[in-house]
């Protein structure tokens, strides 16, 4: 069954990273754009009425996707990558999730963080994806050769 890299990226990093981990297992790419793109000023964490920090204070906050054409159906096994925001996915993976009929498919997080780990993510996402099986791939955080991103990549 073919394989699918679907990200989530806010400033680049994710992105990279997704291209990359495509390309080493041989895998499919989509990327997960928000309706409204996101501005530097939304993504200003600090600043308590920036877009993202309200989105992730209301886990019921699901940012509109800019389209839903993935054609999940065809694939077994989604890897499926975004940054750390306040400890979990940001809120539009939620949304992604939701579009979708993932039953019976095999959903491998991966993600980037300036300092913060996977925290709950795994079991915030769960509701999202029912008949998934959600497995937690890690941290893909620096610099990885395109074998060290294959070798990841097969064991899931």
């Amino acid at each position: 069954m073919k394989k699918l890299v679907a990200y989530f990226s806010a400033s680049g990093t994710t992105k990279k990273l997704a291209e990359e981990l495509a390309s080493a297992i041989g895998a499919d790419v989509y990327e997960i754009r928000p309706k409204v793109p996101y501005t530097r000023a939304d993504l200003n964490w600090m600043d308590k009425k920036s877009r993202s920090t309200l989105e992730m204070k209301d886990p019921s906050s699901r940012p509109e996707l800019a389209d839903a054409d993935a054609r999940i159906a065809e694939y077994g096994t989604v890897f499926l990558g975004f940054p750390i925001w306040w400890y979990v996915a940001p809120t539009i993976i939620n949304t992604f999730l939701e579009s979708y009929d993932f039953t019976g498919k095999k959903i491998v997080l991966f993600a980037t963080s300036g300092g913060s780990g996977f925290g709950h993510t795994r079991e915030a996402l769960l509701k999202s994806a029912k008949g998934a099986t959600i497995v937690e791939g890690g941290l893909l955080n620096g610099r990885h050769s395109a074998a060290e991103l294959k070798s990841w990549g097969e064991k899931f």
